[in-house]
């Protein structure tokens, strides 16, 4: 997360050892609390390349408990695996339990949506995908309408899971919000003295996922779940804008459930909101 993993993983295991598969050889180190028990040395002959790691955390350190827990670890993989198009993860368990996991989506982002929407009734068949790459950000954005009233926007920068958004997002829901409004307007499905749709209407029933990949994040706060490079609020709304507005023209009768949807939406706030206005003068 801040680019000193391994270092903070091997100062704080009571044994760590690493095996290293390059140039058709193994190579191995241990190592205890951070330090170094032997030198740099060939273990074996390999045919293959990478990395194994295996460690031993400090119960010195984490007095509460060194016991991972299975569900945990195997939720954050299977969202890498979701986040990262085509790669292969396995998570296995070799204590009691004997749980053994297997995470690969060859549709990457679009194949998370269509995860989360599994138990609903979609309003469109197929997540909407589009990807593009704009000053060195490469962006990927897939969204899904289902008959739900909550919208659920999960936006990701270099794997790290943004929980409290950020500017990618906000430049994602603004390009939403305009794409579909100026379709709305152009084809007549808004009327001219009517209002536009608020980014409260468009985003009912809405899954999507954002996730950008930044050669130099900006995170606010050490936490890093809200993302605060400004140019990121530019590649996003560039980028999907660009595609969602092929796509609603390419597509109509999509386009058209997508901003029925957006019109019950409005009217039903509307109404509540006259309902609201109502009470309070009795």
């Amino acid at each position: 997360l801040h680019g000193v993993g391994a270092s903070v993983v091997n100062a704080l295991s009571e044994k760590l050892e690493v095996f290293v598969h390059r140039d058709n050889q193994i190579y191995y180190q241990s190592y205890k609390r951070g330090v170094p028990q032997e030198e740099l040395k060939v273990v074996g002959d390999t045919d293959y390349t990478g990395t194994t790691i295996h460690f031993k955390p400090d119960a010195e350190i984490f007095t509460e408990t060194t016991v991972y827990e299975y569900d945990t670890l195997a939720n954050r993989l299977r969202e890498l695996a979701f986040l990262n198009r085509g790669i292969r993860i396995i998570i296995e368990d070799r204590r009691e339990e004997g749980k053994t996991n297997e995470y690969y989506y060859e549709g990457g982002i679009k194949s998370y949506v269509e995860h989360l929407n599994r138990t609903k009734e979609v309003v469109h068949s197929e997540p909407i995908y589009v990807e593009g790459t704009k000053d060195g950000i490469a962006a990927e954005i897939a969204l899904q309408y289902n008959e739900g009233f909550a919208s659920n926007v999960y936006s990701f920068a270099n794997n790290i899971n943004t929980y409290e958004g950020g500017t990618h997002e906000s430049g994602f829901k603004t390009a939403l919000t305009r794409v579909i409004n100026d379709y709305a307007r152009k084809n007549g499905l808004v009327k001219e003295a009517e209002t536009n749709l608020s980014g409260e209407d468009v985003r009912e029933g809405l899954t999507a996922i954002i996730s950008i990949k930044h050669p130099d994040p900006q995170f606010e706060g050490q936490t890093k779940t809200k993302l605060g490079n400004s140019e990121a609020r530019t590649v996003t709304d560039a980028v999907f804008s660009s595609h969602f507005e092929t796509f609603l023209l390419e597509n109509p009768a999509v386009a058209r459930k997508i901003v029925e949807k957006g019109l019950m939406a409005a009217r039903a706030r509307m109404a509540a909101k006259k309902a609201r206005e109502l009470t309070r003068r009795k």
